[in-house]
């Protein structure tokens, strides 16, 4: 997920997005766990994700402050 699609989105839409990024990161810590998981690059690109989506909700809160 790029930032300029997550800049789009709404507030409540990333709020959303980031509780379902957490579950998927959730899982796939399991399965790196069991030993399941064979590409281990998913879980670096999820914790990216969370990363660019908690920014631009900060962003969005600095921005409504300013305001």
């Amino acid at each position: 997920m790029k930032a300029t699609e997550i800049k789009e989105m709404s507030v409540e839409e990333m709020n959303a997005k980031l509780v379902s990024l957490k579950e998927e990161l959730f899982a796939l810590r399991f399965q790196l766990a069991v030993g399941q998981q064979k590409n281990t690059a998913e879980v670096k690109a999820v914790k990216k994700d969370i990363a660019r989506i908690k920014t631009c909700l900060r962003e969005a809160e600095l921005a409504q402050k300013a305001e």
